[in-house]
């Protein structure tokens, strides 16, 4: 009488049949994980509150991957006890709709930023970024301070926005056209422009992040990035709606 461990042997002894066993098994487990992808609308729940980058925010980000930030820098929190005490809210897939790409990332020299939005003061990230050791004196982060003399590029900031169209995010012709005057007015607050700004951006922080006058710096698109992440969802509603259940 054949067993089990007969057939298996056919695998054991002969590593081609093994091989071949494991890529059947393989594909087998990708398509009934993948093929049901094919037939949603989205694999990403909607979330209110989510938009897209403002061309200041945009430019930091830009500035953020350029960095390398994302190699000590991750942007996701997992569900897990540890990682929700420490760092706030599990991440949403939808927070991270619109980047291409994703930051969510892996290593953590440093904290994780995914909630340090409105965590510390602009002037506390101008500090930490021109020389970390001012302010946490064993950080082993490499200091910017040539962003806040280096002027953000306005002039290319459209086309950003129309690679980001085409991969996807939704910005509008509008918001193309607008695209360097909203980046300077993010550091106005008191123009016309920073009020038409917010009409476009719901939610955006408008004010001068790096304190210098004149047309804005590295540092100002940088730190209105970092000041906007964690910021745009409401996430008193999932923790009402966790404490219902």
């Amino acid at each position: 009488m054949t067993t089990f461990w007969d057939r298996h042997k056919i695998f054991e002894k002969n590593s081609i049949v093994l091989i071949v066993g494991i890529l059947a098994v393989v594909a087998i487990g990708g398509l009934v994980e993948i093929t049901p992808l094919f037939y949603l609308k989205s694999t990403i729940e909607k979330v209110d509150g989510i938009r897209p980058y403002t061309p200041l925010e945009l430019a930091g980000r830009n500035i953020y991957v350029r960095e390398g930030c994302y190699l000590c820098h991750s942007q996701m929190i997992r569900p897990l006890r540890d990682e929700v005490e420490r760092f706030g809210h599990f991440s949403l897939a939808a927070e991270s709709m619109y980047d291409h790409p994703f930051q969510w990332g892996s290593k953590r020299t440093g904290p994780d930023l995914a909630r340090v939005g409105g965590k510390y003061s602009d002037d506390w990230h101008v500090a930490h970024l021109k020389n970390p050791r001012s302010i946490v004196p064993q950080s082993v982060m490499p200091g910017y301070a040539f962003l806040a003399s280096t002027e953000v590029d306005t002039t290319q900031i459209a086309d950003h926005l129309r690679t980001n169209r085409i991969v996807g995010v939704p910005y509008s012709d509008d918001e193309i056209t607008n695209a360097s005057a909203d980046m300077k007015a993010q550091v106005n607050p008191d123009t016309p422009e920073a009020a038409e700004l917010l009409k476009r951006y719901p939610k955006a922080v408008v004010r001068n992040f790096d304190g210098k006058d004149g047309a804005p710096t590295e540092l100002d698109a940088l730190v209105a990035y970092l000041q906007m992440l964690g910021t745009l969802v409401d996430f008193k509603l999932y923790n009402e709606k966790a404490n219902l259940r």
